[in-house]
This record gives structure tokens, sequence and C-alpha cells, in this order.
């Protein structure tokens, strides 16, 4: 559906749930894919899935909190696979935890890794794609907590570095809108990886809630009536590697099954 032949993408945290699912999809629409993820065994084991689907790939370690890590990250993808077209920052983690409760460590984490990591990233790779005067497409990871925080669990703190994201998005895409290079974000819901595991047994621990009633309470409030699944993620990212997306910039695209409208 989407031409990517031909494309190079840059998928970070992409070892699994909705980072494979983006480096896939995109491998499926004929791009070559860089998967980079701490975990350097489930990074090369997607490489492995994209190259069964007939793509050049490559699986990476690497931190993306570090900009000496990042600089050999892109070196090293532009050596072996090509120059990046796309990069996708889907990197991200999840802190369940009140604000009076959440430590100065914590809260430097989430925003280490969910934001200073797509700064980062971009600055990497933004020159590149200037210079190479073809423009190209940055995609980020925000969430439906980017616009309204969630009302069933304590992460107000991911919360916030979503809002951060999605002003991130704006900003870059006034700036890069003159090389061609759109900047967009997409803002999922509940998606059935182990995030959302994650968020359900936390609120069970500290409140007593019976485990996967937090879960289930989120699901029941998604007006298509079930719950998301990585690939609905990918889709839109596919849509936003394109050039059918050319028009497209500044935006953070709700992908919630119509939990979020705004």
């Amino acid at each position: 559906m989407y031409r990517l032949d031909g494309k190079v993408a840059l998928v970070t945290g992409a070892g699994r749930g909705i980072g494979r699912a983006i480096a896939l999809r995109l491998a499926q629409e004929g791009a070559d894919v860089v998967i980079a993820d701490l975990d350097e065994a489930s990074a090369k084991a997607v490489a492995v899935e994209a190259m069964g689907i007939g793509r050049r790939a490559l699986g990476i370690a690497a931190d993306v909190t570090e900009a000496a890590a990042i600089g050999d990250l892109v070196a090293r993808a532009t050596s072996d696979v090509g120059e990046i077209d796309i990069l996708v920052n889907n990197a991200g983690i999840n802190i369940i935890a009140p604000f009076l409760e959440l430590t100065e460590k914590q809260w430097d984490a989430l925003f280490d890794i969910n934001i200073k990591s797509y700064w980062l990233c971009a600055k990497a790779v933004a020159p590149r794609m200037i210079a190479r005067g073809q423009g190209g497409k940055i995609i980020n990871a925000a969430s439906r907590a980017g616009k309204t925080p969630s009302r069933l669990s304590p992460t107000g703190a991911y919360a916030t570095t979503k809002h951060a994201v999605i002003g991130f998005t704006r900003a870059l895409a006034f700036e890069l809108a003159p090389h061609r290079i759109n900047v967009n974000a997409y803002c999922p819901g509940v998606v059935d990886t182990p995030m959302w595991d994650l968020i359900d047994s936390e609120v069970a621990r500290r409140t007593g809630a019976p485990p996967g009633s937090t879960k289930a309470r989120a699901i029941a409030e998604i007006p298509l009536g079930r719950v998301q699944v990585p690939e609905d993620v990918a889709n839109l990212v596919a849509f936003l590697a394109s050039s059918q997306s050319d028009y497209m910039t500044g935006q953070a695209i709700n992908i919630t099954g119509g939990s979020e409208i705004h």
C-alpha cells in the first residue's frame, strides 16, 4: 500500500511490542530497517524477521539517552544499511508512581528516555537529511496520555513526558519544514503490550484492585470495543513514513479506538 522501496528506516525501542511491529511493517512496505534496542538479542531477532521479509536489516544495541551512543548508532546504520530516510523515535518507559512518591532518579529516567532521546536522535539524523536535500520523515511516539492523563493509574510523570513529545514534535516541524522533513507523532491508547500489563499489576499492588481489573476498565471505555494491538499503531506509522503524508507535519495523531478525540 505504501511504497517505501529504497528507503531506510531507523526505529528505536524496536526489540518488542510497538517498535517491533513498526519495524516489520515498514519492512513489509519495502524499507530497509535498523532496529535499535537496549536488548541486543531482541534487536537482532527482529532484524532476522525483517530479513525474512526480504529486506536489509541491522539489529543493534544502543542506549539512546547517550549522545555518543547515538552517534555510533547512526554511523553504523548508514555504513551498513544506508542513509536514514525515516526516523521513528519509539523508545519509551513508564513508571507507575504518584508524583509525591516519584524519586528524582525516576523523573530523570522518564525524561531521558521518553523525550531527551528523541531530541538526540533527531539532532543526529536531521542534519544528514538536510545535507542530502531529499526531505525525510521523523515520527515520534507520543500517547493518549500526552493529551489526557489517565484517571485509572498514577502515571502523571509519564503523561508529562508525552505532553513534551507533542510540543517537541510541533516545534521541530516548524524548524524542519523548509527542508521538506515532516515531523509527526502517533498517540496510542490501551495497547496489548507488557507496558499495560505492568500498569495493571502495579495498580493492583498499590490499591488492592483485582489483577486485570484496571486494564479491563480501560478496554471497556474504548468506543470501538477492543484492545489495541501493536499492528494498529504500525499501520498509522507506515502512512506517516510514506509520501502519502507529505502534506502533513506537526500533527499528534490519535490511534486509540475513539477513546481520545482531540
